[in-house]
């Protein structure tokens, strides 16, 4: 199985051991400006399934992103191994057939699941005593051994393709739709979902100038601080929220490089976009400042902080409209009266 670069697969797993025992949030936890709460209290971390729940017609055979042929007879007992699976899973209605998560599957209807992964580290012994009949993964899942363990029962396990910007989104809606034996409701969810993203999309306003964003990713427990570049997941969504993506701009093509000083000057960003665990990690945004660099940049001086809760920033499925509203609203809040 294909697995991540080093840097990558290292930041899944201090994500994914970050959100063990988190509390919850829809995305829009935190204002800008000052690092405080702005506005009502969060609402519920939800996902909201289609309306009418679909009848699978199975068995159906399908491709798996790791060149496999993969057949699937039952859809009655399933296991996604990432929370963003989980999420199109539950979205399509078929939570009800949902019988564990992993540890980065946050939203409510799921919360008492029985958790068998933990920082992309799948236990499969936990896997099978469930008894699956549908296993789903990305390509970032692994032990690689634990995945053969899997196979090796005798359980159908498909693989898909990470999602990294929002072009992704119909085409993973589609593949787990698939090997769900549910393509119709595959195609009413996108057709929501799109729907969704492009009034979020026009909700940036066309003269507010695009200011440069960048994606700091932060785990102070771990030490960990990086800046985002083009490969890091968050450019598409800075962007149809009318941002410029700063790391990107600045000539970092890979995913993500340890901040210093010298890559923020050059990057000079007007807002810093952080997952709200991350920042919380580092002690706010008082803590945040006090990373190398952030202070002299044009968002440090202003408290220009973006905050969107961690289990849905980076999932690119079915809640995203609500991650593009909470960019632009942040991003361009009103003027206060």
């Amino acid at each position: 199985m294909r697995r991540p670069g080093l840097l990558a697969g290292a930041l899944l797993s201090a994500l994914a051991l970050a959100l063990t025992g988190c509390g919850t949030g829809d995305g829009t936890s935190t204002g800008t400006g000052t690092g405080k709460a702005a506005g009502a209290a969060p609402a519920a971390d939800r996902v909201e399934p289609l309306t009418s729940t679909p009848v699978p017609r199975l068995p159906v055979t399908v491709d798996s992103a790791d060149g496999r042929r993969v057949e699937v007879r039952s859809g009655d007992r399933i296991v996604p191994l990432t929370g963003s699976l989980g999420e199109i899973v539950f979205t399509l209605g078929l939570g009800p057939h949902v019988v564990a998560r992993d540890i980065t599957t946050t939203f409510e209807q799921a919360a008492k699941l029985p958790v068998v992964t933990r920082a992309h580290d799948v236990s499969a012994e936990s896997v099978l005593s469930l008894k699956p009949t549908l296993v789903l993964a990305d390509t970032s899942t692994g032990p690689a051994e634990a995945v053969d363990q899997i196979r090796a029962a005798g359980i159908p396990l498909v693989v898909v393709e990470p999602a990294k910007s929002l072009a992704d989104v119909d085409r993973r809606i589609d593949a787990v739709a698939a090997a769900l034996g549910v393509p119709d409701a595959g195609s009413a969810l996108k057709s929501r979902t799109d729907q969704r993203i492009s009034a979020a999309r026009s909700a940036a306003p066309e003269d507010g100038g695009r200011p440069r964003v960048a994606f700091l990713y932060l785990r102070g427990s771990a030490s960990v601080h990086l800046l985002g570049g083009a490969d890091s997941g968050a450019s598409s969504l800075i962007e149809a929220a009318g941002g410029v993506d700063a790391g990107k701009e600045s000539g970092l093509s890979k995913d993500f490089t340890p901040i210093t000083s010298e890559a923020l000057a050059k990057a000079a960003p007007d807002a810093i976009l952080v997952m709200s665990k991350g920042l919380a990690s580092v002690g706010g945004v008082d803590g945040l400042l006090k990373v190398p660099g952030v202070a002299e940049t044009p968002a440090g001086l202003d408290r220009r902080i973006v905050s969107v809760d961690d289990g849905v920033l980076l999932n690119y499925g079915p809640r995203t409209d609500r991650v593009l509203r909470s960019l632009v609203d942040q991003l361009f809040p009103e003027p206060k009266k």
